[in-house]
C-alpha cells in the first residue's frame, strides 16, 4: 500500500488540479462551519434579548421577547455567512498566491 499517493492527495500544493480542490473545499467547508460555531457560542439571542427587554431597550419595529430572539438570531445568520465566506477567501488567497504566482 503506497502511503504517498494520499499524502499527496490531501496536499494544497500538489500538481494534479483535483487533488488539491478536495483540500480547498475541505478547508473552506471548515472555515465556514467554525465561524457559525464560533458566533453559536459567542452570541446567544434569548440572552440579548432578554438583557434588551430587561434593561428597556428594544429594536424599532420589532416586539420584545421571541420576536426579538428571532430577529437577532436572522440577523446573526445573515451577518454571519458573508463573514464566513470572506474569511475563507482570504485564507485561501495565500494558496492561490503562491500556486499562480
Amino acid at each position: 500500500f503506497n502511503w504517498s499517493i494520499i499524502a499527496d492527495f490531501f496536499n494544497p500544493f500538489s500538481q494534479v488540479w483535483y487533488r488539491y480542490l478536495f483540500y480547498y473545499l475541505l478547508y473552506s467547508f471548515l472555515i465556514i462551519f467554525f465561524a457559525y460555531f464560533y458566533t453559536s457560542i459567542q452570541f446567544n439571542p434569548s440572552e440579548i434579548a432578554g438583557n434588551l427587554k430587561k434593561y428597556g431597550g428594544f429594536i424599532y419595529g420589532i416586539r420584545p421577547g421571541s420576536d426579538t430572539k428571532n430577529y437577532i438570531e436572522r440577523v446573526l445568520n445573515r451577518i454571519t455567512l458573508p463573514g464566513a465566506f470572506f474569511l475563507a477567501c482570504l485564507a485561501l488567497a495565500s494558496f492561490f498566491l503562491i500556486k499562480f504566482l
